[in-house]
C-alpha cells in the first residue's frame, strides 16, 4: 500500500542559519543524528499521463511496488513526476496531491519513490516516451537528520539556497492532521517558520523558467 507523506518546508537562506537550526536540534534532542548525506540531481517532468508512465516502467519494479504505483495513479491528482540520481542510485519518484496544494510543493501527498537498475538517462527516456516533457532540472546537496521522530533534511539547493524540510510518513490517511500538528510544534521550538505555499509556488515558477542559469551552480535568487 502507498504511504502518505507530510512535509513542511522552511526557507533558511544562508549556511549560518542552517547551522543554527542544527545546533538547536542537537541541544533539544540528545539522540539527534545525521543519518545520510548525498548529492542529488532531480529532473522534473510535466504534461504526460501517469498511467502511460506506469505501463512503460512497471517491469522495473517488484509486484509489490507495481501495486503501490498503480494505487497512486488511480487515487491521486495533480501528479508530480521526477527522476532522481542520489549519489550513484537512480530512482523514479511520483507524487500525487491529496490536499489543496500542488503535488510538487504540497504538505500532504501520496508518494512513490523506488530505485531502478538503469541509468538516469535511460529512465528519463522512458518518462519522455510516456508523453512527458522536461519542466526543469535541479541540483542539491542534502543532509538528513533524525530528530524527535521526524526526518529533517537540510538542502543546499541551486537557486533557493538552504531549505529545511520536516517530514513524517504514515500509512493511514486519518493520521495526517495530527502529524501535521506534531511537525508544526517541532518547527516552533526550533524557531523556524513554514515557507508559505504561495511564495513557494512563485519561487518554483521562477526556477522553472530560468533553471539553466542555476542548475549545477552556487547561484541563488530571492522571490517574495
Amino acid at each position: 500500500m502507498a504511504h502518505y507523506e507530510i512535509e513542511i518546508k522552511s526557507l533558511l537562506g544562508a549556511k549560518d542559519r542552517a547551522d543554527e537550526v542544527k545546533a538547536k536540534m542537537n541541544e533539544l534532542d540528545p539522540n539527534c543524528a545525521c543519518v545520510s548525506t548525498n548529492k542529488q540531481l532531480n529532473h522534473y517532468f510535466k504534461d504526460g499521463e501517469v498511467m502511460e508512465l506506469y505501463k512503460k516502467t512497471s517491469q522495473l519494479f517488484s509486484e509489490e511496488n507495481q501495486a503501490k504505483f498503480l494505487h497512486i495513479a488511480e487515487k491521486g491528482s495533480s501528479f508530480s513526476v521526477r527522476t532522481r540520481q542520489r549519489d550513484e542510485e537512480v530512482l523514479l519518484v511520483v507524487k500525487a496531491s491529496i490536499d489543496s496544494g500542488t503535488s510538487a510543493n504540497t504538505v500532504s501527498r501520496l508518494e512513490f519513490e523506488e530505485a531502478v537498475s538503469i541509468t538516469l538517462d535511460e529512465l528519463d527516456a522512458l518518462v519522455l516516451e510516456s508523453g512527458f516533457t522536461y519542466q526543469a532540472k535541479w541540483s542539491r546537496e542534502r543532509e538528513e537528520y533524525e530528530y524527535k521522530g521526524a526526518n529533517v533534511c537540510f538542502d543546499k539547493n541551486a537557486g533557493y539556497g538552504y531549505l529545511a524540510e520536516f517530514e513524517k510518513i504514515v500509512a493511514d490517511e486519518s493520521q495526517l492532521d495530527g502529524v501535521r500538528q506534531e511537525i508544526e510544534e517541532l518547527m516552533a521550538e526550533l524557531g523556524v517558520v513554514e515557507l508559505p505555499q504561495d511564495r513557494l509556488e512563485r519561487m518554483f515558477a521562477h526556477y522553472n523558467e530560468n533553471w539553466p542559469e542555476y542548475y549545477g551552480t552556487e547561484k541563488t535568487f530571492n522571490i517574495e
